[in-house]
């Protein structure tokens, strides 16, 4: 009986580790993921990006509370045509770490992993036209990010289900970095 016990007991406590382990996203503390980040790596199964992965460079955001708790977004892209900006707006979901908008087909975006100094991990999906598109984002205060944070990028973009091919690590924007051009997030147009 003394074994049953035990055993049981050990069961339950392996449980536990395993439930402690598999926690998912934490919430976040928006005044600690506030503040400027560097785009420095995309993972996306959309078909536009894998034909235009090549092409993409480091692209800057920009994020601020917002009453009630929802998020602004403001962000500087380079693009062939020049710097693309734009402002969004996201609104807390009843998940712990994930907002929301719906203009433009409903995004979700879902912060997976940060330590709030250095990068964020954030998962976005998009249903537009009958059709879920996934993006996993790196964002990094600086334009360099560490090999340790890179490989942990990696691997929870194969984790949820992205190809090493679907993997982009972006390039400074070439010349002086992100100083030739979209640097600035100012003037965004919003965009709810």
């Amino acid at each position: 009986m003394r074994t049953i016990i035990l055993s049981l007991g050990l069961a339950q406590l392996c449980l536990l580790h395993v439930e402690a382990e598999d926690q998912g996203p934490a919430e976040i503390d928006k005044s600690k993921i506030a503040g400027k980040w560097h785009i420095v790596a995309l993972a996306s199964d959309s078909e536009g990006y894998l034909r235009k992965k090549d092409e993409l460079k480091m692209a800057m955001a920009n994020i601020s509370l917002l009453k009630n708790g929802t998020l602004k977004v403001s962000f500087a892209i380079p693009t062939s045509e020049g710097c693309k900006k734009s402002e969004l707006i996201f609104k807390k979901t009843g998940v712990q770490g994930e907002f929301y908008r719906s203009e433009k087909g409903d995004k979700t975006a879902q912060v997976m992993k940060t330590d709030y100094k250095s990068y964020a991990m954030i998962f976005v999906s998009r249903v537009k036209d009958g059709k879920t598109l996934h993006m996993l984002r790196l964002y990094s205060r600086t334009q360099e990010v560490s090999q340790e944070i890179t490989e942990l990028f990696r691997k929870l973009a194969n984790e949820l289900g992205f190809t090493d091919e679907m993997i982009k690590m972006l390039p400074s924007q070439g010349g002086t970095g992100l100083a030739d051009g979209c640097s600035s997030l100012r003037k965004a147009k919003p965009t709810l």
